[in-house]
């Protein structure tokens, strides 16, 4: 296919740069002379052509970054280093990036080894507010406010204030937030096929849910003869759990207002009797015996293939290994479902924070500037970064936006990104979703969000928080072990004692220092 004009000139004014840069990173795996081919062939991909203030700008610096991967993968030729949406970002801002991308699975541990090597990016992106809270007061960072002002106007416009002062440590600002687009994750979905074939009715309270749970397990509602299906199942370290929670009137790590002080749901009372709750399921073989085991990839494959027929959906999986069942299994339909109500009322699913993640410049680092123009481009453009290249991923028809779906998500690794800065457009949030096809995602964050349980504490992470908070979550190991049996239901009690102990009494007396001002 042969290059426009533009793209033509784009191609001879980088290209040399970009072979140098991946001659020097040892990356170059094809003949100069074929990689230059393949570059010139791909050039009509590169991004949109629409008018925009940075584009095609003269390279002036490199930047060095290291950010998730988000579990995405890239399509065949592709990496992090090397593909059309950094090349937009890059031409665009006159920036080269060098992106490192350590493995999701060890995400924090590796940047512990980075702040740590005297080796040091000029950017690294955390989604942790204990630990970004930990090397802030470290001094291990750098003030941004000037940086801000100067080269970040998008930034100050898309970011509400009181975003910018939950990243203000003695009245500075340390971090550049990333917005979570929803207030949270998780709600129902079933088998309205198998429900059918049992004469059982969508569960709303949560003895109703017992009730299908068991004749999920037990009463071959696929059909095939063979006792092959699982009632419920959880992932690892009780992920997908959030709804029975919700249904005793609690969450883990969620603090609450009990007699005008706040208390963590995690040793709460009713924390206790959800754990309870699961330890009857396990008992009565109606909760998945690989639990403990399961990672998404192991949930997903279940679903995919027909062994289960309820559980707490990411509002994103009826897109993912619900519709794969479906596609699977004609028969298979799928419906959401209340939220089980509990013996006392209760219902609802935990909240996200309103902060993603934190974008932290190293107080070393000489090209805080770039990183702030970067920032800002990607909190500028999210409409292309957000949706992929306008006219190639999606267009606009009839008013509404009509999107490939196999080129959307070959592409979607364009999040690692995106997501760098997320600042919701709301007035493309509905058309964007409702573009990716008939799965019910806006409708499923609508019933998310009219249900989230409140965390009654939103400041900064406490000194203690940042002390004792990954010793306090390594305690939770425990309720696995209750409910698979391995540990007595009062073995709680004594978690709850350690909890305060290893300072939980420490955090509280903070938190309700930070409430009383509130």
């Amino acid at each position: 296919m042969p290059m426009n004009k533009a793209c033509n000139d784009e191609f001879f004014q980088h290209g040399n740069q970009r072979v140098s840069r991946l001659l020097k990173g040892n990356v170059l795996l094809l003949p100069v002379c074929v990689f230059l081919m393949l570059l010139a062939a791909g050039c009509n991909s590169t991004g949109p052509k629409d008018d925009h203030p940075l584009e095609n700008q003269p390279k002036s610096a490199s930047i060095s970054i290291v950010i998730s991967s988000l579990g995405m993968t890239f399509p065949a030729g592709m990496d992090e280093n090397d593909n059309p949406y950094l090349d937009y970002i890059e031409e665009r801002t006159g920036l080269e990036i060098g992106v490192n991308l350590p493995p999701p699975e060890v995400y924090n541990e590796k940047l512990d080894v980075i702040m740590s090597s005297g080796n040091l990016p000029d950017m690294l992106h955390t989604y942790e507010p204990v630990w970004f809270d930990n090397y802030v007061k470290q001094k291990a960072f750098m003030p941004l406010d000037e940086l801000i002002d100067k080269y970040g106007p998008h930034l100050k416009e898309k970011i509400p204030p009181e975003v910018w002062d939950r990243v203000r440590y003695g009245g500075k600002i340390y971090a550049v937030p990333s917005l979570n687009e929803v207030t949270g994750a998780e709600l129902m979905y079933v088998r309205k096929d198998w429900l059918d074939r049992l004469g059982l009715e969508p569960p709303e309270t949560l003895d109703e849910y017992y009730e299908v749970i068991r004749a999920f397990t037990l009463d071959d509602p696929d059909g095939n003869g063979v006792q092959d299906t699982i009632g419920l199942t959880l992932t690892s370290k009780l992920g997908r759990s959030s709804p029975f929670f919700g249904a005793f009137g609690t969450q883990r790590n969620t603090w609450f207002e009990r007699d005008g002080q706040l208390v963590n749901g995690s040793i709460l009372p009713e924390t206790k009797e959800t754990l309870a709750f699961f330890a009857k399921l396990y008992q009565e073989k109606l909760l998945d015996r690989e639990f403990p085991l399961n990672l998404q990839n192991n949930l997903f494959e279940k679903i995919e293939n027909g062994t289960v027929g309820l559980f707490s959906a990411a509002w994103y999986d009826t897109r993912g290994p619900i519709a794969a069942n479906m596609s699977k299994d004609p028969e298979a339909v799928w419906m959401p479902l209340p939220y089980p109500t509990g013996p006392d009322g209760f219902k609802g699913v935990e909240g996200k924070d309103i902060i993603r993640g934190y974008n932290v410049i190293p107080a070393e680092s000489e090209k805080a500037a770039e990183v702030i123009k970067f920032l800002d481009f990607i909190a500028s453009d999210y409409k292309t970064l957000k949706l992929g290249f306008e006219n190639e991923i999606w267009r606009w028809e009839d008013g509404a936006i009509v999107t490939d779906f196999a080129l959307h998500d070959k592409h979607l690794y364009r999040g690692i990104y995106q997501s760098l800065v997320d600042v919701p457009d709301q007035l493309l949030f509905k058309e964007r979703l409702d573009s990716l096809g008939d799965f019910n995602l806006y409708n499923n964050l609508q019933m998310i969000n009219q249900h989230i349980v409140p965390n009654a504490f939103y400041g900064v992470p406490t000194p203690a928080m940042t002390k004792y908070s990954n010793k306090l979550k390594n305690l939770e190991d425990v309720f696995t072990k209750i409910i698979m049996g391995l540990e007595p239901l009062d073995a709680f009690d004594d978690y709850v004692k350690r909890w305060k102990e290893e300072g939980g009494d420490e955090i509280t007396k903070e938190v309700n220092e930070w409430y009383s001002k509130q």
